[in-house]
C-alpha cells in the first residue's frame, strides 16, 4: 500500500490533526473510488476500514429481521463512515451502500488500533474525534427507529 501525504486540507475530520498525527494516519491511508449502488460494507461483516468521504453519497442502513433495510442517513463529502473496527466485536454494525459514485481516504482500521495502543496522545485524539461521529449516528439512529415504530403503531 502506498501511502498517502495527508493534510489538515484534506478532509474535515482531519482539521487541527498535529502533523505527527497526520504521518500515522497518513501510513495507513489510499485513495479509492466507490461506484453507484456498490454495497461497501455490510452489517455483521468484519471491520477494518474508515473511510473520509470526499465526493459523493453513501447510505447507512440498518437491517430489520424481516423488514426492509431502514435508511439511517445519507452522508456526503466533509462526512466520516465506519467506527466498527474500534472495538470488539470488530464487526460493522450497519449497511453502508453508494447512492452516487463516492471517492474518499481508506484507512486500515487494524493499523490504527494499534497506533492508539502505541501512542496514547494520538489514540485520545483519534477517541475524542471517533466519539462525535458515534454520537452523531446513535441519535440518527434513535430517530429512524421512533420513526419506523410511530408508523407502525398508526397502521
Amino acid at each position: 500500500m502506498n501511502a498517502l501525504t495527508l493534510t489538515t486540507n484534506d478532509h474535515p475530520f482531519l482539521m487541527d490533526f498535529r502533523p505527527e498525527h497526520l504521518q500515522i494516519l497518513a501510513e495507513c491511508a489510499r485513495e479509492v473510488l466507490i461506484e453507484a449502488g456498490q454495497v461497501i460494507f455490510r452489517e455483521g461483516e468484519i471491520a477494518d476500514k474508515f473511510y473520509l468521504l470526499q465526493r459523493g453519497e453513501v447510505i447507512l442502513e440498518s437491517r430489520l429481521p424481516h423488514h426492509e433495510d431502514v435508511p439511517i442517513m445519507t452522508l456526503g463529502g466533509g462526512d466520516v463512515l465506519g467506527w466498527s473496527w474500534l472495538l470488539p466485536p470488530f464487526t460493522w454494525h450497519f449497511q453502508a451502500r453508494a447512492i452516487t459514485r463516492t471517492e474518499a481516504i481508506v484507512l486500515n482500521g487494524s493499523h490504527l488500533v494499534i497506533a492508539c495502543d502505541r501512542n496514547h496522545e494520538f489514540g485520545y485524539e483519534l477517541m475524542q474525534r471517533l466519539a462525535q461521529v458515534v454520537l452523531k449516528r446513535l441519535q440518527a439512529t434513535r430517530k429512524k427507529l421512533l420513526e419506523k415504530t410511530a408508523a407502525a403503531s398508526s397502521l
